[in-house]
């Protein structure tokens, strides 16, 4: 398809229009031979008495709603594909949680943890009750402190009892996010590889999209391609341990799923402490938006704890509808039926006969 408002799929029946230019000039020389045949009466002021006053413009509505009937039906006919505003059929969403010490920091208010508890809240309660959604918290690992659910109760539930811990695993949430939508695939993080380097005694493990011996091979899909589910990944840093971020991404998007990624706090930098020890904490925006770009998903930044809320909010739009190119050609010919009784209606009001 191109970037056309509107595309065919069969174009050729396009050439029918054509009628349409024939129906008027018939119309037209109708008109005239209607006229020629009065102007055979010996007077026609005795015509003009015996009909009483004309119809004047009522006249030409319906012959003009039947040919707008007939376009209709024409542009019907080949198969016209439109973008249209549509309920998304994401039944199920998952949330993945930064809970890294970072998240103790105070330069969003009252502290990134909480506003992103409060936000992830307040984005629950947005969305339709039929979506299910499930909740992976992760730090120096990633584990689903929520399976999938429907209870919106549960969910804030898991929120509430966020525990902070050290380091970063971005990567590692991805891949717990997918084994919690695909468990047929038995995903597991045990299963990744743990060591790369060229030591014949270090533990060696496997690609995830590396089939067991029991298993048909994994067959990838068109990114963004799976519309049963997506990914919302939020975190205040960079990956310090786990899975590669990168590899991750891919795995999402070999499965169709969309990841949108959400950056919280400073980007620059910013030196925090606690019980004694002290780090520096720094937003990764470019493996963020490589993340979201890898998996057709979308990149956003929230510095403060309202650009937070507006961006769930914005998520939540994004995640129940969406645009597709839909066939219209139904939409057409309903217009066309409507047209006609309209124009049969219209004529009996008025001419008490059909067009």
């Amino acid at each position: 398809m191109n970037n056309l408002p509107v595309t065919f799929l069969w174009p050729q029946f396009l050439w029918l229009l054509l009628v349409l230019p024939l129906l008027v000039l018939t119309y037209w020389w109708l008109l005239r031979r209607r006229r020629k045949a009065a102007v055979r009466y010996a007077s026609l002021s005795i015509v003009r008495e015996a009909m009483g006053k004309g119809p004047g413009w009522r006249r030409h509505v319906p012959p003009v709603l039947l040919l707008l009937a007939f376009a209709a039906m024409l542009l019907a006919s080949a198969r016209p594909m439109a973008s249209i505003v549509l309920p998304s059929q994401e039944q199920t969403i998952i949330l993945a949680m930064d809970v890294s010490g970072s998240m103790r920091a105070e330069d969003v208010e009252p502290n990134r943890l909480v506003a992103s508890q409060n936000a992830a809240k307040a984005f629950l309660a947005e969305l339709p009750r039929h979506v299910k959604v499930g909740i992976v918290a992760f730090a120096g690992t990633a584990q689903v402190v929520q399976p999938v659910t429907l209870s919106r109760e549960d969910l804030s539930a898991a929120i509430d009892k966020f525990q902070l811990q050290r380091a970063t695993a971005i990567g590692s949430a991805i891949v717990v996010a997918l084994s919690e939508l695909f468990p047929e695939q038995r995903i597991n993080l045990g299963d990744m590889t743990y060591s790369r380097n060229t030591d014949p005694f270090a533990p060696k493990g496997r690609s995830l999209d590396q089939p067991r011996a029991d298993e048909t091979p994994f067959k990838p899909v068109a990114p963004g391609s799976y519309n049963s589910a997506a990914v919302i990944l939020l975190t205040d840093g960079q990956r310090t341990t786990g899975v590669d971020t990168a590899e991750a991404a891919q795995m999402a998007a070999d499965r169709g799923v969309r990841v949108y990624t959400v950056g919280v706090g400073t980007v620059d930098g910013e030196i925090i402490g606690f019980e004694g020890w002290s780090m520096r904490v720094r937003l990764d925006e470019d493996s963020l938006k490589e993340v979201a770009s890898k998996t057709q998903g979308e990149y956003f930044y929230a510095g403060t704890a309202e650009n937070l809320k507006k961006v769930y909010e914005s998520l939540s739009t994004r995640l129940t509808v969406e645009k597709k190119e839909t066939e219209i050609s139904g939409l057409l010919a309903l217009l066309a039926s409507l047209l006609v009784m309209l124009s049969a209606g219209l004529s009996l009001l008025w001419f008490n006969r059909l067009a």
